[in-house]
């Protein structure tokens, strides 16, 4: 997929994804790993696609969560809520 038709569905990959949110590449990795960021699509030479709206939303939530320091199965919890209320749009962790 070219990178304009990319950046015009608001896809990012990994890296440009973490460098918007100012956090390092292992986090988000981390995060898909276990299941709290979801992976849109991976390109032909298998980079992982974000959609920028959905996943700035879900590490916000993540990051307002840590303070409180919850469980993984809390934080998948409150971000099934705020995707089933569709402010994540439509994937549940």
């Amino acid at each position: 997929m070219p990178k304009h038709e990319r950046l015009s569905r608001g896809w990012l990959k990994i890296g440009e994804l973490a460098k918007k949110l100012n956090v390092p590449i292992t986090t988000v990795r981390y995060y898909t790993d276990i299941g709290l960021l979801p992976v849109i699509a991976e390109t032909l030479g298998g980079y992982r696609l974000y959609d920028q709206h959905e996943a700035t939303m879900r590490l916000s939530i993540i990051k307002q969560m840590n303070g409180s320091r919850p469980t993984l199965q809390e934080t998948r919890e409150l971000i099934n809520v705020a995707a089933q209320s569709g402010e994540l749009g439509s994937k549940a962790a």
